[in-house]
């Protein structure tokens, strides 16, 4: 096939993209566009045209994608040019790199990648060293500044130069010493991989020459999540000839937490003058009403590339807005509005549909709300509720206040928090049970074991036995169980103790909001079965929910309705979606709107609309349970900006409940291909 034939088959601002092989090129492609198309057909083109497919660089995020790209090209020329051209993650690129010159910068080559549990334990060494190993100290901030100084391309020795305070030098000693370590023992980390090619190809420019003379075309995918690192390495490939493409969309930019710098799109064309833009504006997803919502959304924003996408595909029904009286009615709405959609639409199947939210712990009262509608579910980008860490951990701590001879309960939350019970401690627990055939709580609890901790430690643990005494007065009586598991966890050690566990700020915070979503979750289940309802009614129903009511989320291709986070949605597609928690505070979500701006915000909120292809819902809560509590919520500032291009629906005007025999087969069906993907 001639390059012509190739370029018959897109569409005129794909081809105008495509069929342009020098200088620098920017290609805007926004969400449906085709974007994947385009690089694999223009990579077609080329070869098709002589150019020889080792000279042609295709650097993408993802292994699916490369792979993706790959697969296509080869449909379009013949396989073995196809396998020819470099296609890969910026990452593996800069492995492959590192293999055959990592010598040049002093390490073995044999050197090996540390795993996270590796990276945190050198790093805690490197505190330890630096004298910095001491509660109080924010260890998980300067393992992420570490991180980010190696996206912006800082060693530790640039980094203490740019040092502003006594904190931030602090900082890049451990970030020195956290390097030598790492060098000590021939490692090298996720980010070193990005950071050392850019110091080879600095500090050794024929090795520079070398790879610019070999890939003398570049194609960069999703452009718009490159962070500093990536943006100089490919600026250093790509030389004085530039023969560069990069495509990606600047309103899709949702990463900046990752070291993501939107201005590397936003500003292409001055870096590199003479840029060819390319916009991609024909969307091949979504019907024109859902564009038209998304449109409106994302033109408010001020720092973008000017597109409007547009589609062929039918106007079809605009998005609706539902307001709901509280947040488990909520949920309990879109199970039913799933149910109805698909009763009154029988081509659609269950993993047509998905529910999107902007934090992952409000997917636990959409899990819940599907169990009970039997409509078969799987999250994506996140384990199940109930199967999370920090929630295994809570519940331990009430298993255990339950039933004290339950070891392996205890076993879980001697560690979380750390509490000065190490492994010879432990040991020593093993062994008493062993011999002497008495529950550790026991064992834990007599003065000859105290008395073998460190002060600190016996200080912890009869803090911890003290929480369980008073809890068991405490729950005696009934009423308020929420309140009272919150205040156990509290004076257990645990609720603020998440910090010991998770040293990253961030992470921890994400934790204990999980743990605030399960206290709602008891909270509910007390308002459900009445006010008289005791710690083992619910231990007895959430165990009886683990046991039967887990559905397996690892079946890619499972017929089941998808649950996730808007970050885990990008890229994927579906023809309903329900977009839930619409509401101040949670989306644009509080934190982020401080650390990340409202833009960015702004753009995932678009790339949640940008999901649907058919149908699409936004539903907000009247009243939302925060740690326990009923608090009003109020309506999102993002459902403003939609105007008449969404329409308001009463919820008893959407749901209209299909046959439930019909529904039932449909989920029984459904949950044994879950169970068995090969009948």
């Amino acid at each position: 096939m001639n390059s012509q034939d190739i370029l018959s088959q897109l569409n005129s601002e794909q081809r105008k993209a495509a069929a342009c092989h020098t200088g620098p090129v920017l290609v805007l492609a926004g969400a449906g566009t085709g974007k994947t198309r385009v690089i694999t057909f223009r990579i077609a083109s080329m070869l098709a045209e002589g150019i020889a497919p080792e000279s042609i660089l295709g650097l993408t995020f993802t292994n699916k994608a490369a792979r993706e790209m790959r697969e296509r090209l080869a449909q379009l020329v013949d396989e073995n040019a196809a396998k020819r051209v470099t296609l890969g993650t910026f990452h593996s690129f800069c492995i492959h790199i590192l293999r055959k010159h990592i010598a040049r910068l002093g390490f073995q080559t044999g050197f090996t990648i540390a795993d996270e549990s590796d990276q945190q334990g050198i790093f805690k060494q490197a505190l330890g060293e630096c004298g910095c190993a001491h509660e109080g100290f924010p260890a998980g901030k300067v393992f992420a500044m570490i991180g980010s100084w190696k996206n912006r391309l800082h060693t530790p020795e640039s980094a203490l130069k740019r040092s502003e305070s006594t904190f931030e030098s602090t900082a890049a000693h451990v970030y020195e010493k956290y390097r030598d370590l790492m060098e000590m023992q021939n490692l090298i980390d996720f980010d070193d991989m990005l950071l050392l090619v850019w110091r080879l190809f600095t500090e050794h420019p024929d090795t520079l020459k070398e790879y610019q003379a070999r890939y003398r075309y570049l194609l960069v995918d999703e452009y718009q999540d490159t962070n500093g690192a990536q943006f100089e390495l490919v600026r250093m490939l790509a030389g004085e000839s530039c023969n560069l493409c990069v495509v990606g969309d600047d309103d899709q930019s949702i990463y900046s937490w990752r070291g993501a710098d939107v201005g590397n799109i936003l500003d292409f064309p001055k870096l590199f003058p003479g840029t060819l833009t390319v916009k991609l504006e024909q969307n091949y997803r979504s019907t024109s009403a859902i564009l038209a919502a998304a449109n409106a959304a994302i033109g408010t924003g001020v720092h973008r590339h000017e597109k409007k996408l547009w589609s062929s595909l039918g106007e079809g029904e605009k998005p609706k807005i539902t307001l709901l009286e509280r947040d488990d009615e909520e949920a309990e709405f879109a199970a039913n509005l799933i149910r109805s959609r698909k009763g009154e639409r029988p081509e659609l199947r269950w993993k047509d549909f998905a529910i999107l939210y902007r934090s992952n712990q409000l997917s636990r009262q959409i899990e819940q709300a599907l169990m009970s509608a039997e409509i078969p579910y799987r999250l994506v980008g996140g384990q199940q509720f109930f199967q999370r860490r920090e929630i295994k951990d809570a519940v331990a701590y009430l298993k255990l206040l339950e039933n004290p001879r339950d070891d392996q309960s205890l076993l879980r939350i001697l560690a979380a928090p750390p509490r000065g019970v190490g492994p010879k401690a432990v040991k020593e627990l093993k062994r008493r049970r062993a011999e002497e055939h008495i529950p550790m709580m026991s064992s834990l609890k007599k003065p000859d074991f105290i008395s073998s901790l460190t002060a600190k430690g016996a200080a912890e643990v009869n803090g911890m036995l003290q929480a369980f005494t008073d809890a068991k007065a405490d729950f005696a009586s009934p009423g308020n169980l929420a309140g009272k598991i919150l205040n156990f966890l509290r004076k257990t050690g645990y609720y603020d103790g998440l910090q010991k566990i998770y040293r990253d700020h961030d992470d921890s915070i994400k934790r204990r909001d999980n743990v605030d979503e399960f206290i709602n979750a008891v909270a509910q289940f007390e308002r459900k079965h009445g006010a008289d309802v005791t710690l083992a009614d619910y231990l007895e129903s959430y165990s009886l929910m683990e046991e039967n009511d887990r559905v397996q989320e690892d079946t890619p291709d499972a017929d089941a309705v998808t649950l996730s986070s808007i970050h885990a949605a990008k890229g994927l597609e579906y023809p309903v979606v329900i977009q839930i928690a619409m509401e101040r505070n949670i989306f644009p979500h509080e934190r982020a709107l401080e650390e990340n701006g409202y833009e960015e915000e702004l753009r995932l909120f678009y790339v949640a609309l940008t999901r649907a292809k058919e149908e699409l819902y936004l539903t907000r809560a009247r009243s939302r349970m925060v740690k326990g509590v009923v608090r009003p919520a109020l309506p999102s500032c993002f459902l403003d900006l939609l105007g008449d291009s969404a329409e308001k629906a009463d919820k008893d005007d959407l749901v209209k409940l299909a046959d439930d025999d019909a529904v039932r087969k449909a989920f029984e069906d459904a949950i044994k291909m879950l169970m068995d993907p090969g009948s």
